[in-house]
């Protein structure tokens, strides 16, 4: 009956390592796999803006929250997934496209302006681009040169009937004055004449285009609507997709060595449960990466050095852990009761060393920007995950590892038998 329940209590043991392994094995590749990378990773653009104040107009907290909508906009019509786009401080805005393939013309279109206005011979504006519900890039039948459909929304429309019907009225056929410019920031793209009354709100931007690719570009910029405030780029990067991917593989490489020497570091000194801190590990990367998939997160170099000094902080919990555990082993305490007081007992330098270490993240978080948040969220994440898997998990396996007999051996544990008072020998 006994080799029965020993035999059972090594088959759980067996069944539940043989699990963490396998789900380690599984889901790691498909995570890692799913994460997005940043753009020191997968390569792309940083850009830097600056709103610019005018004597009539102080940029306000508004005008930045609809810079930063206008740049969405702007991004997502140039087709790229998952940008980084936030702010810093209380006039700058922070732009990042990894994976662009044409990083200038990215640029082009994120510095552009893009007020577009029609105005008549004397000047008066008719409609501007804030009067546009949509605007694509087509190509003519006729003349197979690529031009721009306008459409404009209810009140565009109105003004632009309005304003064609009295130019018609007002002036003869071939008169001058019977025009309306259309101007893109202040520069004349064409100048049309009216030959009749609009009143179906849709016009065309004709002629001055190298490609359809560049009438394409100004139709996504019109599409996204002008910048609310001027702006200056007072800050550019290019990562080449070599260098990134260079960075990535230099970045698993150093993953993949520091996990190495962590879990043989463990094994040597603290044997048993350093095995048992391990298999810990394992469930602690695939909570993580699992919390940044969910979190649709973006891996970084910054993000992934969090990731590794969390790791070391997980193990640092493991160590005091297991010191203790010896110690209460050294003063006569069986192996079930020495555990338990290892755990109680190490558990508030633990709490204390790890909130100290979060309250640092949280000043991080609040007062950097772009990749030192994302470091102080992957090591706050890491915190969090090491905390759960070091006090929580270990304990688990630890007590389900001392149920077997075989693994009841002091030395399994680091510790002699002559270190142990005579009286405690022998027990469990």
């Amino acid at each position: 009956m006994a080799g029965g329940r020993r035999g059972g209590g090594l088959l759980k043991v067996a069944v539940v390592f043989i699990a963490i392994l396998a789900l380690g094995v599984g889901a790691f590749k498909p995570l890692l796999g799913a994460m997005k990378l940043g753009l020191d990773l997968q390569g792309g653009v940083y850009v830097l803006l600056q709103a610019q104040s005018t004597p009539e107009h102080a940029v306000t907290g508004e005008d930045m929250a609809a810079l930063e909508r206008v740049m969405r906009d702007r991004v997502d019509q140039l087709g790229i997934a998952e940008p980084v786009i936030q702010r810093e401080g209380s006039d700058r805005l922070i732009i990042q496209l990894a994976g662009v393939s044409n990083p200038e013309e990215a640029i082009k279109m994120i510095g552009k302006t893009a007020m577009l206005e029609f105005k008549t011979s004397d000047g008066q504006v008719v409609v501007t681009g804030k009067d546009l519900k949509d605007a694509k890039a087509v190509i003519d039948q006729q003349t197979r040169e690529p031009e721009i459909s306008l459409k404009f929304n209810a009140e565009g429309t109105q003004k632009f009937a309005e304003a064609t019907q009295k130019l018609v009225s007002s002036y003869s056929r071939g008169d001058p004055k019977r025009h309306i410019a259309i101007y893109l920031d202040n520069q004349l793209l064409t100048n049309p004449h009216v030959d009749e009354a609009i009143p179906s709100g849709e016009a065309v931007i004709r002629g001055g285009f190298a490609s359809f690719q560049e009438a394409a570009n100004l139709a996504a910029l019109l599409r996204g609507g002008a910048l609310p405030v001027p702006v200056q780029i007072i800050e550019r990067r290019t990562v080449g997709p070599t260098l990134g991917a260079d960075s990535l593989a230099k970045s698993k490489t150093a993953i993949i060595a520091g996990l190495v020497l962590i879990a043989l570091f463990m094994l040597v000194v603290y044997r048993l449960p350093g095995l048992v801190a391990d298999f810990s590990l394992i469930i602690y990367g695939l909570i993580v990466l699992g919390v940044l998939w969910a979190l649709k997160a973006t891996l970084t170099l910054p993000g992934i050095a969090g990731l590794l000094l969390s790791v070391g902080m997980a193990v640092d919990a493991n160590v005091i852990i297991y010191e203790r555990l010896k110690e209460e082993l050294r003063n006569g305490k069986t192996l079930r009761a020495a555990v338990d007081a290892g755990f109680k007992r190490a558990f508030a330098t633990i709490f204390d060393s790890n909130a100290t270490t979060v309250l640092a993240a949280i000043v991080l978080y609040f007062l950097g920007s772009g990749t030192v948040r994302g470091f102080a969220i992957t090591l706050s994440l890491g915190i969090a995950a090491s905390m759960f898997t070091a006090i929580t998990l270990t304990r688990f396996l630890l007590h389900l590892v001392i149920g077997v007999p075989a693994f009841q051996r002091l030395w399994l544990f680091g510790v002699k038998e002559n270190q142990i008072p005579v009286a405690a020998r022998g027990e469990i």
